[in-house]
């Protein structure tokens, strides 16, 4: 914890941007996929932005002073999407076909929801993080794992498979208890860390279920929408 929280806002700022460049460099230079790039920085963003938040004290205006960050990172997204300012890393990076426009649709909800979650629930509750884990642990290698261990296609969405499914679950419950576990030990949420399985268990079922769902581009907020609604009643 960092007694100034303008100095833990400029830390958070320098480790996502360093996460995001790195990421967009990679798939610029062809080393990385430019959808397999997109995934990575899905799902590696989330939980850097979320430890963060140990490093704020616990002031009641942090949760707004974070949320700076993915808002930021947001409106990036925005400008580079109707192309008010030129950023050709950052398209590769976060489109798959190289269309700036596609970041106006997953990459942008993306943002939006980590901004809601940030200042609606922040590291006081397990609810927003579980919500945000489970957007990047579990989407993220949904469709990583999901490409290259397909398995079967699910019955009900051919485009999907079980094997991005069981990424999803897995994924986005081992992404929550890890990241509920960091926050206990640290004293910002209440113990044991068995007390948090159950309902991480059922949400990220809930969450892999509404993944497999054959509905494009709206992931990154039904996934985190079903995690809170759930979150509410389990936690």
């Amino acid at each position: 914890m960092i007694n100034n929280h303008w100095i833990a806002l400029g830390l958070t700022l320098v480790l996502a941007l360093v996460w995001l460049r790195v990421n967009d460099f990679a798939a610029q230079r062809g080393w990385v996929e430019s959808s397999l790039s997109r995934k990575i920085i899905h799902t590696g963003t989330g939980p850097i932005f979320v430890l963060c938040w140990l490093l704020f004290p616990n002031a009641p205006a942090d949760r707004f002073i974070a949320a700076i960050v993915p808002l930021g990172i947001t409106l990036q997204f925005f400008l580079v999407g109707v192309v008010a300012i030129k950023d050709q890393g950052a398209v590769d990076g976060m489109s798959r076909s190289g269309d700036r426009r596609e970041i106006l649709h997953g990459p942008l909800y993306y943002g939006i929801v980590f901004i809601l979650l940030t200042t609606l629930f922040w590291y006081d509750s397990p609810i927003g993080i579980t919500a945000l884990m489970l957007l990047c642990g579990g989407d993220g290698l949904a469709d990583i794992f999901g490409k290259r261990f397909p398995m079967r296609p699910l019955p009900w969405s051919k485009d999907k498979s079980w094997g991005g499914t069981l990424a999803m679950f897995f994924g986005g419950a081992t992404f929550s208890i890890a990241v509920l576990a960091i926050m206990t030990a640290a004293g910002v949420l209440p113990g044991p860390i068995s007390g948090y399985l159950l309902p991480v268990g059922v949400i990220s079922l809930a969450g892999a279920l509404v993944e497999s769902l054959p509905v494009k581009d709206i992931d990154n907020i039904t996934v985190p929408l079903i995690a809170v609604v759930l979150g509410f009643l389990l936690f």
